[in-house]
């Protein structure tokens, strides 16, 4: 069976349930992914940097946040974790925020999609309005 051009195939819009399910799972991934984060920099804070558990968990939060750290840090491994803990962060928010904004954008773009094959279906069965000035 011979594919069929993209514009030609049928495009599913999930229900209005399975989306929240869909955005949950993908909801469910983000909160895990961002809750390793956080413990990986607990954990990188309170060995490396030799600071209390609950500054830890401070400077952990306020780095994967993107606020910057509170405590300061003495040695130069704790310096060189904050760093890479830092870098780490930041890549870390844009990833989660395209996890969780990815099922709401394809639901658009596939609503809008299906707008617009239900447009151009419908012009094919019109006739074109045609101006013609005699003057």
């Amino acid at each position: 069976m011979p594919n069929k051009p993209l514009h030609l195939q049928s495009i599913h819009l999930r229900s209005r349930t399975e989306f929240i399910w869909h955005q949950l799972r993908y909801t469910a991934i983000g909160l895990g992914f961002m809750a390793i984060s956080l413990g990986v920099g607990i954990l990188g804070y309170h060995f490396l940097g030799q600071i209390t558990w609950i500054n830890s968990l401070l400077n952990a939060s306020m780095i994967l946040s993107g606020m910057g750290p509170v405590s300061g840090l003495h040695g130069t491994v704790a310096k060189l974790f904050a760093s890479a803990y830092a870098l780490y962060s930041g890549i870390v928010y844009l990833a989660v925020s395209a996890v969780l904004l990815y099922p709401i954008v394809m639901r658009l773009l596939k609503i809008l999609h299906l707008q617009a094959l239900n447009t151009v279906s419908n012009d094919a069965h019109t006739k074109p309005n045609v101006n013609v000035d005699d003057e």
